[in-house]
């Protein structure tokens, strides 16, 4: 799986709303997220924008204006945003994994796809951008994090 530049971006300014949201701060720039995360900022608008689109933050405009997360961090999942910005979580070709088919020797090939996107939706689905601001993962992502090989490459 290749996580963009985009999604990154996207996650790292939605968990700066969620903690402005759980110290009980008001909207927060995109010149502040920016420089919170060192992330560019005019790529960081065009993002807030999506999630704006995708009604995960509002905005509002003026001297104290920024954004806000619409609903409680608990209520948002990392999956809702990766959605908002790069689409679905995951495609074939630009076919959802069930709208694939195949003959042959492939023929079962779907099934994989299928399940490929049911584990992507089981970690960014059940993970809240609560759950990651506080660093409470979800057990079975805490599980999948710590199996021996998670963190090696191959």
């Amino acid at each position: 799986m290749d996580i963009s530049a985009r999604t990154d971006y996207a996650v790292r300014a939605m968990l700066i709303l969620a903690g402005a949201q759980r110290d009980g701060a008001g909207p927060v720039s995109v010149e502040v997220l920016a420089r919170r995360q060192d992330l560019p900022r005019k790529f960081l608008e065009a993002i807030a924008g999506d999630l704006r689109t995708a009604g995960l933050v509002t905005s509002t405009r003026g001297a104290r204006g920024g954004y806000v997360l619409s609903r409680p961090a608990e209520q948002i999942g990392l999956g809702d945003v990766f959605r908002a910005v790069d689409g679905p979580l995951a495609e074939v070709r630009g076919l959802r994994p069930h709208e694939t088919r195949y003959e042959g020797v492939a023929e079962h090939l779907p099934t994989v796809w299928v399940a490929v996107r049911s584990s992507l939706r089981e970690v960014l689905d059940g993970t809240s951008l609560a759950d990651v601001l506080s660093g409470e993962l979800p057990a079975r992502v805490a599980e999948m994090a710590a199996a021996p090989d998670a963190w090696r490459n191959r």
